[in-house]
């Protein structure tokens, strides 16, 4: 200290600071090696992934057609297959294009088609039907073919379903669809107003969430029931296991009658509930009674209890009381257009 003519507060300074650059010095090498280790493996990671993820490109496009023609993309061949829905003009918005003459399906198509580069706002489910010209032709609503002629056409949207009423930015964007086929065409266009419209979908939006029920019945075991006794009790009464393994299914019919809530097919079972859909399920096929019946043969068999969600034991004043409901509700569907377990109403509760 002395040659370098520091005193010991300077030269403890003077090692105090070395030792600080020698640490930050340390502390970089580190922390950028690091980063290279990172970007290394972020950049094996994206390689890999991209190698290894399937794409959907050219081959998945030609593993199906859709049933039905859309905005966003208009196949030119007609398909036919039986999923199909019709224009139903009480959950529907129709707009209506008349020609002079008869047109032909294939430049009603070509002009649909120049629609795919052109964005869509709607989420909606939207349809195309033309009236046949054709002299031999039965006078009547059909999906568009290319080879036949039509004197009318009808585009027709779904006015509401489980997710709420059509947005008026929906409704504006077909409309305007609709009106720029129109001019396309050479059509007179039959179009409500956007407000109308609006209307009628807030009105059956009302309507659906009224009727829009969910029945559930409760079977509580005195002692848990083990899986697998579980499982063959339930395929013995009828029931079918779910795709995902978790829930069991009940068909008449083969129609879906209603379901069980979800289990751990893993674990004992403690209680099931047997779910019903009301307005998708047709009031002929008795779906409540049967339900209650299967969970009286359930209850029965696996020494359990029928109990409401409070884990109360199921009345016969519920059970009466929930019937005078079911007929109210059946009959609301009948006055509103849309019968339980129509093809309307597996539309509208979707």
């Amino acid at each position: 200290m002395a040659m370098l003519g520091l005193s010991d507060l300077q030269f403890a300074l003077a090692v105090i600071g070395l030792l600080i650059l020698i640490s930050v010095a340390v502390l970089n090498l580190k922390y950028a090696r690091a980063r290279r280790k990172a970007k290394a493996a972020s950049e094996y990671s994206t390689d890999d992934r991209f190698a290894k993820e399937p794409s959907f490109g050219q081959g998945f496009a030609e593993a199906g057609e859709r049933s039905e023609p859309s905005f966003g993309e208009i196949n030119l061949p007609a398909v036919s297959a039986p999923e199909t829905f019709s224009i139903d003009p009480r959950i529907d918005c129709v707009i209506t294009l008349c020609f002079d003459e008869g047109i032909s399906g294939v430049e009603i198509l070509d002009e649909m088609r120049s629609w795919a580069d052109e964005p869509s706002s709607s989420t909606a489910r939207w349809m195309c039907e033309g009236l046949n010209a054709d002299v031999d032709a039965t006078e009547d609503w059909e999906a568009l073919r290319p080879e036949a002629s039509y004197s009318e056409l009808q585009l027709a949207i779904q006015l509401a379903s489980r997710r709420g009423p059509i947005g008026v930015l929906e409704l504006s964007d077909f409309c305007s669809r609709a009106q720029a086929l129109a001019d396309a065409l050479g059509s007179q266009i039959d179009m409500p107003s956007v407000s109308t419209m609006r209307e009628s979908a807030k009105e059956l939006d009302v309507m659906a969430a009224e009727s829009d029920i969910q029945l559930s019945i409760n079977v509580l075991f005195d002692e848990p029931t083990p899986g697998a006794n579980f499982d063959v009790l339930m395929r013995k009464r009828g029931f079918r296991l779910s795709r995902n393994g978790r829930a069991y299914e009940f068909f008449s019919n083969g129609m879906l009658i209603f379901t069980s809530a979800e289990i751990d097919p893993n674990a004992p079972v403690k209680q099931v509930t047997l779910l019903l859909e009301v307005p998708l399920v047709s009031h002929d096929e008795r779906a409540f009674e049967r339900m209650l019946g299967e969970g009286i043969e359930i209850a029965q068999a696996a020494h359990g209890r029928l109990v409401d969600d409070n884990g109360i034991n199921l009345t016969e004043a519920a059970v009466i009381n929930i019937r005078q409901h079911l007929d109210v509700l059946y009959a609301n569907l009948e006055k509103g257009g849309v019968a339980a377990g129509s093809s309307t109403a597996s539309r509208l509760f979707s």
